[in-house]
């Protein structure tokens, strides 16, 4: 048997035939590692599966996720939902980072259903993202399809790239913030939501 239909074999049988696999044990090999080894067989194909996982929100439509959950309600107090666990990786080392999510709204004439605010978190935070970027995106988002007065997003978030290397201080924590139409425009408005974020925490 030829040495190509032998290497063809076996990446089959080690679940490596697709590129990204492919990939993922050339990495191996290039830190030193064996990736024939008894512990890394599979390696490849579980990092591979993770991380199209972890970027699965660039394959998301915010239309779909939203999925019509628009209400008419007449309510024009804020809506708050906050401690949204969130988990994402960075693009610059591709490690993680993660925190909490707290997202404010006031309505115009309509309202989102509440489970679509965590999962409109998800579609963004399952992308190679920056913290500063991901909380644009959320705010941004839910000013265009929702349209209310204003939103306020808040995000706390720790990041591996500074806990585990770099200057390796493991209880620092990033704080963005991202505020739009009344939340901008009105301190009141602006200070109410940070308050209430802050009385649990």
């Amino acid at each position: 048997m030829k040495t190509a239909e032998l290497t063809g074999s076996r990446d089959k049988k080690l679940g490596t035939a697709d590129p990204l696999c492919e990939n993922v044990r050339e990495l191996l090999d290039l830190l030193g590692e064996d990736p024939s080894r008894d512990g890394l067989t599979k390696t490849p194909k579980r990092v591979a599966d993770s991380l199209r996982f972890l970027t699965g929100g660039y394959g998301k439509d915010i239309d779909k996720v939203l999925n019509g959950a628009l209400y008419d309600v007449a309510y024009d107090e804020m809506v708050i939902v906050r401690d949204i666990e969130l988990f994402s990786l960075c693009e610059h080392h591709l490690l993680p980072f993660f925190g909490r999510c707290h997202i404010a709204y006031i309505p115009t004439d309509k309202v989102v259903g509440l489970s679509k605010l965590p999962r409109l978190v998800d579609v963004f935070a399952r992308r190679l993202q920056v913290q500063e970027r991901l909380t644009n995106q959320i705010a941004e988002t839910i000013m265009e399809k929702i349209r209310p007065q204003g939103v306020g997003v808040v995000i706390e978030a720790q990041h591996l790239c500074m806990i585990m290397r770099g200057v390796e201080k493991q209880n620092s924590v990033a704080v963005t913030s991202a505020m739009l139409g009344v939340f901008r425009d009105s301190k009141q408005t602006r200070d109410e939501f940070l308050q209430l974020v802050r009385v649990r925490r």
